[in-house]
C-alpha cells in the first residue's frame, strides 16, 4: 500500500501557523532580554546584584501566580482569547517601560515587568497546544518543536539586540526604545488576531497537558498527584533545574565582566551567540542521544558534568573556568523536558493537572537569581555559582533515584 504523505500544516491552516510561531520567537527574545537587564540596571539606578535580581523575581513569581488563573481563563474563553489577552498584557507590559524610564523607578519598571509577565504566561499556555493542533494529529510534534525551534530563536536574540541598545557605545542607552517598539509589535500583532479568521480547534474540554477541567485542582485530586513519591521529587529537581539555570542566565554578563574577560557588550553578544547557542546545541544532541540511551542515564551524565563545570568555576581557575561556564549550557539543555517527562510517566489520567503544577516551576529562576545575587553581593562572583551548583546536585540525586526506580 502507498505510504500517504502527511502535510506538517495544511494550507488553510497555514496564516495562524505562522502568526501562533511568530509568537514563539517574541517569548522567547522577551524572557532573554531580561538577562542584560540586571547589568543595565545596576549601571543606571546604582543598585546592587541583590537589588537587580528583583527583575527576575517579579517576571517568574507570575509564572507561580497566574499559571493556574490562565489556564482557568483559556477553559472557559478559549486558546484564541487566551492568546490576545495575553498578548495585551504582553504589549501593556512593554509600553509602561515609557513612564517608568521618564520617572527613572526601578519600581515602575517591576511593574511593567510584572505585567509582561504575566501576558507571558497566558501566551505559553494557550500558543503550545494550539500550534499542535493546527493539522493533523500524526504531525503534532513535529509541528511544536518547529514552533519551539523559534523560541530558541529568540532566546538568542534577546541578549544580542539588548547589548546594542543599552550597552552601545555609539548611542545613548534606552531601555524604553526597544520594550516600546516590541510593545507596538505584540499590539500589531493582538489586533491582527482578533482579524484574521482562525480555524476552530476542537482542544476537547482540557485541551493541553498543561491544564485541567473545573474540578481538577479539588484537595482529592491534589493529594493524589503530590501522593506520588516519582511526580514530588521531579517537582523538586525542575524547581532546582530553574534556579541553576536562569541564576546563571540572569548573572553571566556581571561574571564575565567582574572576572575582566570582557566589557559588557561583549559579553551581551557572548552569552546570544555563545551560551544559548550552545543550550540549543545541546538539546538536539541530546535529543539524538536519547533515542538510543535511556533518558535518565542521560540526565545523570549531563548532571554530573554541570557538578564539575560548576565546581571549576567556584575554583577560579582562568580558562577552565571558562569551560565550566560554558560547559554549563550544553550539560543542562536536556534537564527541563528530560524531568518534565520523567516525572510524569504512570499518572495516566491525573497527567493533565500534574502538568499544570510543573508549569509554575520557574518561580525557581526567582529564588535563584536572588540568592546568587546575594551571595556575590557578599563574597565574590566566583564564589556565588555554588547556589546553581547545589541546584545541580539535586537533579543528579533525583536522575540516580529515577534511574534505580525505572530498572
Amino acid at each position: 500500500m502507498k505510504k500517504i504523505k502527511v502535510p506538517l500544516v495544511r494550507r488553510e491552516y497555514l496564516v495562524p501557523f505562522v502568526l501562533i510561531t511568530l509568537l514563539f520567537f517574541l517569548w522567547g527574545f522577551a524572557r532573554s532580554i531580561l538577562d542584560v537587564l540586571n547589568k543595565h540596571f545596576q549601571e543606571t539606578l546604582e543598585l546592587t546584584r541583590t537589588a537587580s535580581s528583583m527583575i527576575q523575581v517579579v517576571v517568574y513569581s507570575a509564572y507561580f501566580l497566574m499559571a493556574i488563573p490562565a489556564g482557568l481563563f483559556i477553559y472557559r474563553k478559549g486558546y484564541r482569547n487566551g492568546v490576545v489577552f495575553g498578548l495585551g498584557l504582553f504589549g501593556l507590559g512593554s509600553l509602561l517601560f515609557v513612564p517608568a524610564e521618564w520617572m527613572m523607578s526601578f519600581e515602575g519598571f517591576l511593574v511593567a515587568l510584572f505585567v509582561l509577565g504575566s501576558g507571558l504566561v497566558f501566551l505559553e499556555t494557550a500558543a503550545n497546544p494550539y500550534s499542535a493542533n493546527l493539522g493533523d494529529p500524526r504531525t503534532s510534534a513535529a509541528r511544536l518543536n518547529l514552533s519551539q525551534s523559534f523560541n530558541g530563536l529568540g532566546c538568542i536574540f534577546g541578549p544580542f539586540v539588548g547589548a546594542l541598545c543599552l550597552f552601545s557605545e555609539d548611542s545613548e542607552s534606552s531601555v524604553a526604545v526597544p520594550y516600546a517598539i516590541l510593545g507596538i509589535v505584540v499590539l500589531a500583532i493582538a489586533l491582527i488576531f482578533t482579524r484574521v479568521k482562525l480555524p476552530e480547534i476542537d482542544l476537547g474540554p482540557i485541551g493541553s497537558n498543561h491544564h485541567a477541567t473545573k474540578g481538577s485542582y479539588s484537595a482529592s485530586s491534589v493529594k493524589r498527584i503530590w501522593g506520588r513519591a516519582s511526580f514530588t521529587f521531579g517537582i523538586i529537581a525542575l524547581f532546582c533545574y530553574e534556579i541553576s539555570e536562569i541564576s546563571i542566565n540572569s548573572l553571566f554578563i556581571n561574571y564575565v565582566t567582574d572576572m575582566e574577560w570582557m566589557d559588557k557588550m561583549q559579553a551581551g553578544t557572548v552569552l546570544a551567540f555563545g551560551g544559548l547557542m550552545l543550550f540549543m546545541v545541546g538539546r538536539v544532541i541530546g535529543s539524538f542521544v536519547m533515542s538510543r540511551i535511556r533518558a535518565e542515564k542521560v540526565l545523570m551524565f549531563c548532571a554530573a558534568m554541570t557538578v564539575v563545570c560548576t565546581l571549576l568555576i567556584i575554583a577560579n581557575l582562568g580558562t577552565l573556568s571558562k569551560c565550566g561556564l560554558f560547559g554549563c549550557y550544553l550539560f543542562e539543555s536536556i534537564m527541563f523536558p528530560t524531568i518534565f517527562a520523567l516525572s510524569l510517566r504512570g499518572l495516566g489520567l491525573m497527567l493533565k493537572r500534574a502538568s499544570s503544577f510543573l508549569m509554575m516551576t520557574p518561580i525557581g529562576g526567582a529564588v535563584g537569581t536572588f540568592l546568587m545575587a546575594l551571595v556575590a553581593d557578599n563574597t565574590t562572583m566566583s564564589f556565588s555559582f555554588i547556589v546553581p551548583m547545589l541546584g545541580y546536585v539535586v537533579v543528579l540525586v533525583y536522575s540516580i533515584t529515577a534511574l534505580k526506580s525505572n530498572k
